[in-house]
């Protein structure tokens, strides 16, 4: 059996689900976090994820690396029959409060969560300054330096 990836199509449907989330991200008043379900999030560290269920079904995912003393946040995925209700929002900020907790700081792939970090600046302090992340909203000049020791053991954990 061979598998063939199409790696165009498969962003653009990864774009389309971040534009999606992101605007669901902006239905909502700014101040609140709580989806309109009661959600149970779990750390799933042996396959890098935290969970949100709703009941047994597991109905979103923030997927993530840790490197060094930083939590690199990947991609956000949200049952598209459960959007709309805060889900995204939810999860998010759980994740940020757990890293909070731990002292570690993030670096953000995620275009979602660096769409929620704009609209929640409590969360600001978490980005880690050398490594933001690509997706890390607002942007942040990384610190000057050579860095390519970092990259090197980042690829390397991804691997």
């Amino acid at each position: 059996m061979t598998l063939t990836i199409n790696i165009e199509a498969e962003a653009a449907t990864r774009e389309a689900n971040n534009a999606a989330l992101i605007a669901a991200l902006d239905e909502s008043s700014p101040g609140a976090v709580e989806s309109s379900w009661v959600l149970d999030v779990i750390n799933d560290a042996e396959r890098g994820r935290w969970i949100a269920t709703l009941g047994a079904e597991a109905i979103a995912e923030l997927s993530y690396r840790f490197v060094g003393l930083r939590v690199v946040l990947l991609t956000t995925w949200v049952d598209p029959a459960a959007r709309h209700n805060r889900v995204a929002t939810e999860l998010i900020a759980h994740v940020l409060d757990e890293v909070r907790e731990s002292g570690k700081k993030i670096t953000i792939i995620c275009p979602v969560v660096g769409a929620f970090i704009a609209r929640h600046p409590e969360y600001l302090d978490l980005i880690d300054r050398v490594h933001p992340g690509s997706g890390a909203y607002p942007q942040h000049e990384p610190a000057k330096g050579n860095h390519d020791e970092d990259i090197a053991t980042f690829e390397r954990d991804l691997a």
